[in-house]
């Protein structure tokens, strides 16, 4: 029996469970409810908090983008762990904060949040608009690695828009039934098997491809001198490049909606051991960087159609492996895209439903809002199915591109529990800016000034703008503005 059979059977059979799970996690819950479905009615326990947070970094990026650009690019893949280990901290006080105002306010999104405190629909809106973009940015990444993985190891028996179509597929029936809870469920299972897969693939290839660790970086630093280091000659970035972007990811990870509504699931004890915990995915993510590294010299460029396929080319054509074991690390390729997915697609549908329609329309039943969300699962599903299969953009720019717009809501989150005098026009004027400076660089300026990421950028014109504006508008009243200072 053909290799691709027993692979294509395994990652079946994964699809299965985890859809399974995932519809289970709302059995004996209440399916009109948007607290249930937004936020798990605020009750999701320690290990389901880390692997969702988890789930979220470890994603297709981690076992397709991370490996691609390490063997394409070199010593700039560590920013990774790096930005996964610095990106949890300010979650330690921000996230306390947040969960008490939340629950005493009943907030579900972080465009409550904001609405809220600088007294602004508008802003409301505008934070929907752009989450539920970045969201369908971020998305794609996933969409593409789901693709990828079945592409490649049925030996393209599976075409790229059908494997994109299973497996999402299935991410989309769960979030659409069972929401948060739905997603946290099958993101626990997800996890343990993404974090089995990469540490066992990572050393096996580097083992067998190479000799060791050390015998592996000995050659690449011999034969490519300058690879392994950032900023010097031979090196494929700056260090103003490498350390904008490290900047821009840290600053941005809890700005993700999906990630900062994380403060509302759970206790304060909870989000501070987790933070606590958190970095250890950092560790985790060190063997799967080690995947690209151990095919240099082994693969050339002109063999694969895209650096994101590396892991999956090297099982396929360097290793001779079994169908087994295609299966195995096809599960967990599919585990680390699915685990993101789910949390994104869900975090998207939330934030289109209540900051993006119910501020138009407030006089929303709570059974309509349930109806919009879970309808749009579907369309943000849509628009990010159909970018996968025809946007020509890798899983790394993607990523990158999708933090720079994300991490533009930093002033105003800071602002608004930190700065009794920051107001609503200074928030809304900073966040456009930044967000059109950040889109400036991204798609139209072929470079940026002294090489810095362009989200970077933006993000320095939005604190400017925010600033100056709030010293030059009126302030929220004083009794709102030390509510959220003080909380």
């Amino acid at each position: 029996m053909s290799n691709w059979i027993f692979a294509l059977a395994a990652m079946l059979a994964y699809l299965v469970l985890a859809f399974v799970l995932g519809l289970l996690a709302s059995r004996n819950r209440s399916f009109w409810s948007v607290s249930e479905y937004a936020v798990a009615d605020r009750g999701l326990g320690l290990i389901v908090i880390w692997f969702m947070m988890g789930g979220t970094i470890f994603s297709a990026f981690s076992f397709l983008g991370g490996p691609g650009m390490a063997f394409a690019q070199g010593a700039a893949a560590f920013f990774v762990p790096a930005y996964v280990a610095l990106g949890i901290l300010p979650w330690y006080l921000l996230g306390p904060k947040v969960g008490r105002i939340g629950a005493r306010k009943n907030f579900f999104t972080m465009g409550d949040f904001l609405g809220d405190r600088y007294q602004s629909r508008a802003l409301t809106v505008i934070v929907g608009v752009i989450s539920v973009l970045a969201f369908i940015q971020y998305l794609t990444l996933q969409i593409k690695g789901m693709a990828f993985v079945f592409n490649i190891l049925t030996d393209g028996v599976i075409p790229y828009w059908l494997g994109a179509l299973l497996a999402y597929g299935i991410v989309i029936a769960y979030v659409a039934t069972s929401g948060v809870r739905g997603a946290a469920w099958s993101d626990v299972f997800q996890g343990a098997l993404m974090l089995i897969v990469a540490w066992t693939v990572g050393y096996y290839l580097v083992y067998t491809l190479q000799g060791g660790p050390t015998e592996m970086f000995t050659s690449i630093n011999e034969t490519q001198p300058g690879f392994l280091t950032i900023g010097k000659e031979g090196s494929t970035m700056s260090a103003m490049a490498y350390s904008t972007v490290i900047l821009v990811s840290a600053l941005g990870f809890m700005m993700w909606p999906h990630l900062f509504t994380k403060s509302y699931t759970t206790t304060e004890k909870r989000i501070k051991l987790t933070t606590l915990a958190f970095p250890l995915f950092g560790i985790f993510m060190v063997p799967v960087l080690f995947i690209g590294f151990s095919a240099i010299g082994v693969v050339s460029m002109e063999q694969l159609d895209s650096e994101d396929q590396i892991l999956p080319y090297l099982i396929t054509y360097e290793l001779g492996a079994s169908g087994w074991l295609y299966g195995l690390i096809g599960a967990g390729s599919l585990a680390a895209a699915m685990s993101s997915s789910d949390a994104i697609t869900h975090g998207g549908s939330v934030s289109l439903g209540r900051d993006v329609i119910l501020p138009l329309k407030p006089d929303m039943s709570e059974r309509t809002q349930i109806w919009i969300m879970r309808l749009g699962v579907l369309v943000i599903g849509a628009a990010a199915y159909w970018l996968s299969i025809f946007g020509a953009a890798g899983i790394i720019a993607l990523l990158v591109g999708a933090y720079g717009s994300i991490t533009q809501f930093v002033p105003a989150v800071y602002g608004a529990l930190v700065w009794r005098r920051a107001t609503r026009s200074g928030a809304i004027a900073g966040l456009v800016v930044g967000i059109l400076v950040n889109y400036y660089y991204q798609i139209i300026a072929d470079t940026t000034p002294l090489e810095m990421n362009a989200g970077f950028i933006g993000l320095l014109c939005n604190i400017v703008v925010f600033v100056a504006v709030s010293l030059l508008t009126r302030p929220v009243p004083h009794a709102l503005a030390e509510e959220y200072r003080t909380a």
